[in-house]
């Protein structure tokens, strides 16, 4: 039996910007709880965290880290996530793993431009949140202005629960025992006003009690109050630390305990059964004695312990004698090894309850978000799509050694296993193959791993740009594909109908076949006809979207109507229609976000403007920094990460995401269509 139950778990994710101190924080809070030993800077040696060579070298996450501790009889699970842009997706998915967001922000930089971006993608996820505000002994701060900040940027519902004191040497609890003392901003008593005030605004008959008998209230009496106001962000408590002198640890993990959600506090995960639109929600409970159900996270592929799952379990319990299903497979697989993980320490457990983050290993058919339970009854689960960044930085590259081609798949497919922002598209008309990430250094990492843990060195060159074609008009196509070649032929006509839809919609097929005109089996062969069209292009060779294709009507024989006689004429008519609809190619424009010293606004907005972006605000910061925020095509991207160091003497950082397509203008469109003729021709 395990030596605590789901009651007793805390999940957190340490999330914010590279240079914030999640690692640094994470370090602190394994060494004040005893999961780590005590020891001076120079005996530590790499962090629990940061065990991979290239994260010591860079100095940053490049991976999100899973350790956890125990304190006041709690488990707590701390995942440590990278704050680099390029490395965004990783951070995201360990999300539902847990139910506390906890946001770090550098006292010294403030609210920096991933920090925000982090916040603003905690919305719609049911996560309780925090904010961490690290490096309080840092020289001539404001943290009062800096709370502000804080309250300014990300809502009123962000109240200290504690207050910097002495310069940041100290944190005075502002909760539990608001004993009145010093601090360097505002006062003990007025911050546990304003938390209580917070607190009891959701309980009608504890603001009563409060307020027309004057009465003080426990802290016991607020806890079921303060997790209501935390599952409703009405309450984003702020926490005053500094991770290398160990100032406010005490406090933050008083905080952890006993305040931060367990499993049955938090809100529960959004889990559906079934797909598409007919997919339904389903309860989950942490309750150990239901059938189990977990869900993978992360995947690692690790050279020496092969496949490693990592799993939140969600309901029930699992032990090494557990027989598991993965999503809908028919045959489950036996866990046989159980693992708590401490970084990139395997340690076996006897079981797991709701609650708990483990791994098993060796297991193949286990894949990131695969959901893991026991019983057919849960066949089909799945928990709500998260959103992610569009990967949009792309190189295609080729492996260097002759030979490789299968090797260099294989590495590929268990790459894309693990990063839910790292894609891999084969564009037969090229034969190219192109990797897509956040960024250059996102690939960069990937292709590190390629040669150091798969052995396959490959060449890069950038990519096509992910160009899309659609129509601007309605129109119709038919087409009569008529083969006889002795005995039995091909025989299908087609008349088809197109009409654009809404950017962004993508593609929709309509069978208004109506007397059986066309039999219904051949419907699908005509859907697949025009899907080829659709992923080959017409007048560019991409792909089309946001268009709706409506089959009305056509004919059939008895004897020489096959598939393929359908697929060639839906082809052909759905080609002919698109010819006549003003076709269009569109562009890819993303929201840009680039963050330098204020000195070089101009030079950047210069270059932004000619590459045809367009710049939607600009926000100056502390420190003499600022931030500019636009829109600009993707194409017009090529070599800017150099362009962005030569202007800001290597201090500019930025970041894209995917926002929209638009149509390019006339001169490109009639460029694009002139190669693609070219290509052909050759």
């Amino acid at each position: 039996m395990s030596d605590h139950n789901a009651d007793d778990v805390r999940n957190i994710a340490l999330i914010g910007h590279a240079g914030a101190g999640k690692t640094s924080l994470a370090e602190a809070l394994l060494a004040a709880t005893g999961a780590t030993p005590a020891a001076t800077a120079a005996e530590r040696g790499p962090a629990v965290c940061d065990q991979d060579p290239r994260e010591q070298a860079l100095g940053h996450s490049i991976d999100a880290a899973i350790v956890g501790f125990t304190i006041e009889a709690r488990r707590v699970n701390l995942i440590d996530t990278p704050g680099l842009p390029d490395l965004l997706g990783r951070s995201l998915a360990v999300l539902p793993a847990v139910e506390t967001a906890a946001l770090v922000i550098n006292a010294q930089a403030g609210i920096e431009p991933m920090t925000a971006r982090l916040m603003k993608m905690l919305d719609g996820r049911g996560l309780c949140r925090m904010v961490i505000v690290n490096q309080i002994d840092a020289a001539d701060l404001d943290l009062g202005a800096l709370t502000e900040q804080i309250r300014d940027g990300f809502g009123p519902a962000c109240l200290p629960i504690n207050l910097p004191a002495g310069g940041g040497e100290r944190v005075a609890d502002c909760f539990f025992n608001p004993a009145e003392n010093a601090t360097d901003f505002s006062s003990v008593s007025a911050a546990h006003e304003q938390i209580v005030d917070q607190v009891v605004e959701l309980d009608e008959a504890l603001m009563e009690t409060y307020l027309e008998q004057g009465q003080t209230l426990a802290p016991e009496q607020l806890h079921d109050p303060f997790e209501a106001a935390l599952r409703d962000t009405h309450l984003i408590p702020i926490c005053f630390v500094s991770a290398r002198t160990g100032a406010g640890i005490p406090e933050l993990l008083e905080v952890i305990a006993r305040l931060m959600p367990n499993p049955a506090e938090g809100n529960p995960p959004a889990f559906l059964k079934g797909e598409g639109e007919a997919a339904e929600p389903v309860a989950v409970s942490p309750d150990p004695e239901r059938h189990a159900i977990a869900h993978v996270f992360k995947v690692l592929n690790d050279p020496y312990r092969g496949r490693l799952g990592i799993f939140r379990i969600h309901q029930g319990r699992i032990t090494p004698t557990s027989a598991l299903l993965v999503g809908d497979a028919r045959k489950p697989f036996k866990v046989t090894h159980l693992y708590r993980l401490q970084g990139r320490e395997l340690i076996e457990v006897e079981d797991g309850v709701p609650g708990d983050i483990l791994a098993v290993s060796r297991v193949d058919e286990v894949h990131l978000d695969a959901v893991l339970h026991d019983s057919h009854d849960e066949d089909h689960f799945h928990l709500a799509r998260a959103d992610y960044p569009i990967p949009l930085h792309g190189l295609a590259i080729t492996p260097s050694r002759r030979g490789d081609e299968q090797k260099l798949t294989e590495a590929l497919h268990k790459l894309q296993d693990e990063d839910p922002c790292f894609k891999v598209d084969h564009h037969a008309a090229t034969n190219e193959t192109v990797i897509r990430g956040l960024g250059a250094f996102h690939l960069k990492l990937l292709i590190e791993r390629l040669a150091d843990q798969f052995h396959v060195e490959v060449d890069t060159r950038p990519p096509r740009i992910p160009y899309r074609e659609t129509i601007t008009a309605n129109a119709e196509g038919h087409y009569r594909h008529k083969k006889q070649t002795g005995g039995a032929g091909q025989f299908g006509e087609v008349y088809l109908r197109i009409e654009p839809t809404p950017r962004g919609t993508g593609f929709r097929f309509v069978d208004a076949v109506v007397g059986g005109a066309i039999p219904g089996n051949f419907i699908p062969s005509i859907e697949k006809g025009v899907r080829q069209v659709l992923d080959e292009g017409v007048i560019a060779g991409y792909p089309l979207q946001d268009i709706q294709v409506t089959v009305y009507d056509g004919k059939s024989h008895a004897v020489d109507s096959k598939e393929i006689a359908f697929v060639t004429a839906a082809r052909k008519a759905f080609v002919a229609a698109v010819e006549q609809a003003r076709p269009a190619i569109l562009e890819p424009i993303v929201q840009i976000r680039i963050s330098a010293q204020e000195q070089a606004m101009g030079d950047l907005a210069g270059d932004l403007a000619g590459r045809r972006g367009r710049i939607s605000g600009s926000e100056t910061r502390s420190q003499g920094r600022v931030v500019i925020e636009g829109e600009v095509p993707l194409a017009e991207l090529e070599g800017y990460e150099s362009r962005l160091k030569a202007i800001t003497g290597g201090e500019g950082v930025y970041s894209i995401e995917f926002s929209h397509y638009e149509p390019v203008g006339a001169a490109i469109q009639r460029q694009l269509i002139e190669t693609h003729q070219q290509e052909d021709r050759t």
